[in-house]
């Protein structure tokens, strides 16, 4: 009934190919865009945006750079969050070198060489994969980290260790530092992550999203067909490494304000994998989907006693949301092991044929 395919025709190869074969598609992602650019700022606190949307933005696209490596690549990583610190760490060192320089450019910048030391260390995917490519981007994370706490230069010889946001503006509007309002920091991560994300669609529904999964599916097939497989798996390092960075650098310059070597250690690394895998390999949606369950609903169930009026101690609660958040994990992953991309396909699927039978 919502989603009634009758009377939509295809009669051209553009209208087979299109990004919305089905106009009740479309509709939802309008009606999705309307919620997050229109009605929840209506009503979004400054703890709700610190504390729930920006965070659920910034680990999706996170998680949206590990997909593409591991969910459409087939190359398993557990190094994201060092590449996350790689693009935060080359964001304050532009902006810092070049004061003057535009924050958005200096972001897209900074991925860059996040997508160089993506390939670097993606080079020993070309000889080894599976579990000792994970452990050799396991490696690349204990470097990375070692690399931020160790070369002051980096964190300009800051007695702390740390990197601290300045405040930044852009056409007179202050997007960075304390002074910056919640608001215009989640407006800017949000149309950061809706540019990126839309890029990554068309990208993974082109030549080099079918060479990827050709070589995820069966690599020396891939091969014998003609796919180079060095351009293939370095290539999807450097986009994954790119989107990766420029999470690590919102991350630093429009949520934390500031960052010391150990936040980009290797349990992040290790919650953008469980985003992926939960959301669904190799789906864009599911990104989204999986950091709405295990970012933003910790921090639901966190509240949930005060709204109900029951007097239980944090240390209680932070115990409480482990099991839940755990539980859902399991139920998820044995009713539906692809993810909650798929389990949402198979919803979509039930009101294609509605009312009829499968």
């Amino acid at each position: 009934m919502f989603y009634r395919t009758s009377g939509q025709f295809k009669t051209t190869y553009e209208s087979d190919q299109a990004l919305f074969p089905i106009k009740q598609d479309m509709v939802l992602l309008v009606v999705i865009l309307a919620a997050m650019y229109v009605v929840f700022p209506m009503f979004a606190s400054e703890f709700t945006y610190k504390a729930l949307l920006v965070p659920v933005l910034i680990y999706s696209l996170a998680s949206l750079g590990l997909n593409i490596l591991t969910g459409y690549a087939g190359q398993l990583s557990l190094g994201t969050a060092g590449f996350m610190g790689v693009g935060a760490y080359a964001c304050y060192k532009i902006t810092t070198i070049f004061p003057e320089m535009n924050i958005i450019v200096a972001l897209f910048l900074s991925g860059f060489f996040s997508a160089a030391v993506g390939v670097a260390f993606g080079l020993p995917s070309l000889r080894i994969k599976g579990f000792y490519l994970a452990i050799a981007t396991l490696a690349s994370q204990f470097f990375l980290v070692w690399l931020f706490e160790k070369w002051a230069w980096l964190y300009n010889y800051n007695a702390s260790g740390a990197i601290e946001v300045r405040t930044m503006d852009i056409f007179g509007l202050v997007v960075t530092g304390p002074n910056a309002s919640p608001m215009v920091q989640y407006y800017f991560v949000l149309g950061i992550v809706s540019v990126v994300t839309f890029a990554m669609i068309n990208l993974t529904r082109g030549r080099y999203g079918r060479t990827w999964k050709a070589v995820r599916d069966m690599d020396i097939a891939a091969e014998l067909v003609g796919i180079n497989l060095m351009r293939a798996k370095l290539s999807a390092f450097a986009v994954s490494s790119y989107i990766v960075g420029i999470a690590g650098a919102l991350m630093v310059f429009f949520w934390k304000g500031a960052a010391e070597p150990n936040l980009f250690d290797i349990p992040m690394s290790f919650q953008i994998v469980f985003i992926a895998i939960i959301g669904g390999l190799g789906s864009v949606m599911g990104n989204f989907l999986g950091a709405i369950l295990i970012v933003a609903l910790p921090v639901v169930l966190n509240l949930l006693p005060e709204m109900l009026g029951l007097s239980i101690g944090s240390a209680t609660m932070e115990h409480v949301n482990v099991m839940v958040v755990g539980s859902l994990i399991i139920m998820f992953l044995i009713v539906e092991p692809h993810g909650l991309a798929r389990f949402w396909a198979l919803i979509r699927e039930k009101l294609i044929i509605w009312p009829f039978p499968h």
